[in-house]
C-alpha cells in the first residue's frame, strides 16, 4: 500500500482516537494537578444598639474573579495525590511505624479511602476474570457436545445473562439474597443464624458481587470460545481420537493450545472491565460494605461540592492501575508475535 494511501486510510481511525482518548487522558491528567480554588472569604462587622457583631460572608465576585482568571484552579503539583483521600504517604506512614504487625498496618491501610477502594477492585479483579474465564470455557465446551437440535435453545439460555438488562439481572439477585428471598433464607438454614444478612456482612457482600460479576460476564466468555471451537481442525481431532486419546486429552493438547490467542482476549477484555468495576456496587447499594475507584471517582463528582481534581487523580491511577495489569499479558503477546515472525 502506498503511504499516501495508507495515511488516507488511518486518518480518521487516528483522529477519533486523539479526540475521544488521548485528549480527555491530558485533560484528566493536567486537572489532578490542579485544585479548586478556595471561596473568598470576608468579614464583616454589624453594629446596634447592644453591641457590635462579626459575621464571616463569602465574597461572590472575588470568588468568580479568581476562578475566571484561573480557570483550572491553583496549582498543586502532585499534593493530590498524596493527600489523605488518595495515596496518603503521611498517613501511610504513621501507620507503618504505630503498627506492631502486618495484619495491623494492614487494617490501618483499610481505614483509608483509596486502599480500601483498591483492595476490593483488585480483589474482584482477581477472582472474577479467572472464574468468567473458566466458566465461559466449560460452558462452550458444554454447548458444543449438544445435539444440533437442541444447541439454539442452550446458546440462549447460556447468553441471557448477557440479554437481560445488568440492572434487572443485579435486582433479581438482590431480592433472591435479601432474608426473606430464597437464598437469603437458604443462607439462613445453613447456618443456622435466624439473623444471618449478605446486606449486613462486608464478607458475604463481597461474594455476592463477585458473584454477581461472574454470572453477568461469563456469556461473553462463552460466545469468544464457542466461536473459535467451530475453528478447531476436525482432521487433528479425528486423528487424536483414532491413536485412543480421550475426550479430556484432545481438549488440553488440541482444543486448548487453539484457543490459546482467545483466552489472551477475553483476559484483555475482562481485566479492564473488571478494574473499573461500578455497576454492582451501585445496584446492589453494597458502598457501606464495597468500593471500587470507580465509584470513588463517582462519589467526588456527585453531590454539590464537586472535587473534580480528587476524581482527576482517582482516574489517573486507575489508569496507572488498568497499565500494570495489563502489562504481563500485552508482553507476552508481543513475544509470541516476535516468534510468529
Amino acid at each position: 500500500m502506498k503511504h499516501s494511501s495508507f495515511f488516507w486510510f488511518v486518518l480518521p481511525s487516528a483522529l477519533l482516537m486523539l479526540t475521544f482518548i488521548a485528549f480527555p487522558i491530558v485533560s484528566v491528567v493536567t486537572q489532578s494537578l490542579y485544585q479548586e480554588h478556595e471561596q473568598v472569604l470576608i468579614e464583616v462587622e454589624n453594629c446596634g444598639p447592644f453591641g457590635c457583631t462579626q459575621s464571616t460572608t463569602v465574597d461572590t465576585q472575588a470568588t468568580e474573579a479568581l476562578r475566571a482568571a484561573q480557570p483550572l484552579g491553583q496549582w498543586a503539583g502532585l499534593d493530590i495525590y498524596k493527600d489523605r483521600n488518595h495515596l496518603a504517604f503521611a498517613e501511610v506512614g504513621e501507620a507503618w511505624a504505630s503498627s506492631v504487625s502486618m495484619r495491623d498496618f494492614a487494617g490501618s491501610l483499610m481505614n483509608l479511602p483509596f486502599y480500601d477502594a483498591i483492595a476490593f477492585t483488585l480483589t474482584y479483579t482477581a477472582v472474577v476474570t479467572p472464574l468468567t474465564i473458566i466458566f465461559g470455557f466449560l460452558i462452550a465446551i458444554g454447548v458444543n457436545a449438544v445435539a444440533r437440535t437442541m444447541r439454539g435453545p442452550t446458546i440462549f439460555l447460556s447468553l441471557l445473562p448477557m440479554i437481560v438488562t445488568p440492572i434487572v439481572g443485579a435486582l433479581v439477585l438482590f431480592w433472591m439474597v435479601d432474608a426473606r428471598g430464597v437464598l437469603g433464607a437458604g443462607l439462613q438454614w445453613l447456618a443456622d443464624d435466624p439473623n444471618l444478612s449478605v446486606k449486613a456482612s462486608t464478607p458475604l457482600t463481597w461474594i455476592m458481587l463477585m458473584v454477581y460479576g461472574i454470572w453477568s460476564s461469563a456469556p461473553f466468555a462463552f460466545i469468544v470460545y464457542y466461536a473459535g471451537l467451530q475453528t478447531v481442525n476436525t482432521d487433528t481431532l479425528e486423528a487424536a481420537m483414532i491413536d485412543g486419546a480421550t475426550r479430556w486429552q484432545r481438549i488440553r493438547y488440541v482444543v486448548i493450545p487453539h484457543l490459546v490467542p482467545l483466552t489472551t482476549f477475553i483476559a484483555l477484555i475482562q481485566l479492564m472491565d473488571n478494574f473499573r468495576v461500578f455497576e454492582p456496587i451501585v445496584s446492589f447499594s453494597a458502598q457501606a460494605h464495597a468500593r471500587s475507584l470507580s465509584f470513588a471517582i463517582f462519589n467526588d463528582l456527585g453531590g454539590e461540592t464537586r472535587l473534580l481534581s480528587s476524581a482527576a487523580a482517582t482516574s489517573v491511577l486507575t489508569i496507572i492501575g488498568v497499565a500494570i495489569l495489563l502489562s504481563p499479558v500485552l508482553v507476552r503477546t508481543w513475544r509470541d508475535f516476535g516468534k510468529a515472525r
